[in-house]
């Protein structure tokens, strides 16, 4: 069955560097859009990064120029390079998988960005 286990999260400060990776099994990386989202306390879960069967990546205002989402399909796993963090990314984040009406989600790693 299909199976997203993230991994890389954790307590970093300010202006410091993680990189998350989203371990894809059941399915071919490549013939879904990948995508990372987040949720931070209170507030709704919000597209990060996603990246599509073609490799084109998009990103949330918020983190363009900061973070990169990238996938290396012989190894089934999607990354989130984020450098130069701040407070404001600190949430839960959560890899999705989607093509047409099926969609997968992860159990989430947490990041914290404090000092």
């Amino acid at each position: 069955q299909v199976q997203l286990v993230e991994s890389g999260g954790g307590l970093v400060q300010p202006g410091g560097s993680l990189r998350l990776s989203c371990l894809a099994s059941g399915f071919t990386i490549s013939t879904y859009v990948m995508s990372w989202y987040r949720q931070a306390p209170g507030k709704e879960r919000e597209l990060v990064a996603g990246i599509t069967t073609g490799g084109m990546t998009n990103y949330a205002d918020s983190v363009k120029g900061r973070f990169t989402i990238s996938r290396d399909i012989a190894k089934s796993t999607v990354y989130l390079q984020m450098n130069s963090l701040k407070p404001e990314d600190t949430a839960v984040y959560y890899c999705n998988s989607r093509r047409s009406s099926n969609t997968y989600w992860g159990q989430g790693t947490q990041v914290t960005v404090s000092s």
